[in-house]
């Protein structure tokens, strides 16, 4: 999203970046603010798994103001909250409800993409989530959206890794490059561990493992931690 405003861009460039405190501290008393902080608040519960109070009320303040962003940023974190099986008694609106119904109402093709994220990992519907992501994808190309397009392309590799494993791997190293383009740090420690994954047993994915462990531990990535507390004591 363009910003007029350089505090807002800054601000959301530290966002992506993984420096949230930072970017909260830019974030101005502004209704374009408002809404920018509670995106930095849902982004970062999602990385780091953070109690979701603060989160949610950020949401709240504009639910008057920007009703389709309050919305998907509300399904956002119950999609969290049903997939890390969280003990928080809040329970928001289905997010694949939700994301169906606010499809082409905010950010082009990101409701789309987070549609069919529900399916394959809430509803386990994988075969239906790949036309959806397939939407997503031109969404993407047509606006020059590089961090959505390493999104789709991510979950498309991992379908595509059970076919044709080279080309598999080539979509998440293409997942991975464009994150990086994007300057978007928690984003690429998570295109490394897929990767990391993927390759399986070699030197590439040691080396993948170990700088996930390091931005795991320095950006307190949550559920990226196991790599960091399995491999950073090797590296000190």
């Amino acid at each position: 999203m363009y910003y007029a405003d350089p505090q807002l861009a800054v601000a959301r460039r530290l966002q992506r970046a993984g420096d949230w405190a930072g970017a909260l501290r830019l974030t101005p008393q502004s209704a374009d603010g408002a809404v920018l902080r509670a995106e930095i608040l849902v982004d970062r519960h999602s990385w780091r798994l953070d109690p979701a109070r603060e989160a949610r009320e950020a949401v709240a303040q504009i639910t008057a103001s920007a009703p389709a962003t309050a919305a998907f940023l509300l399904a956002v974190l119950e999609y969290w909250r049903q997939l890390m099986k969280s003990d928080d008694p809040f329970i928001g609106p289905d997010p694949v409800a939700e994301f169906e119904r606010l499809d082409g109402q905010i950010a082009p093709g990101w409701a789309t993409f987070w549609l069919g994220v529900s399916l394959e990992n809430l509803r386990l519907d994988r075969d239906g989530a790949q036309p959806v992501y397939r939407r997503a994808l031109a969404t993407a190309l047509d606006e020059g959206d590089l961090l959505l397009e390493s999104y789709v392309v991510r979950h498309q590799a991992f379908h595509l890794l059970e076919q044709d494993h080279g080309a598999g791997l080539a979509l998440l190293r293409r997942s991975l490059h464009l994150r990086a383009a994007c300057g978007a740090r928690p984003h690429v420690a998570a295109a490394q561990a897929a990767l990391a994954e993927a390759l399986g047993v070699g030197p590439e994915s040691v080396l993948l493992r170990r700088l996930v462990a390091r931005s795991a531990e320095e950006m307190s990535l949550t559920w990226l931690k196991e790599d960091a507390e399995s491999l950073l004591p090797d590296e000190r």
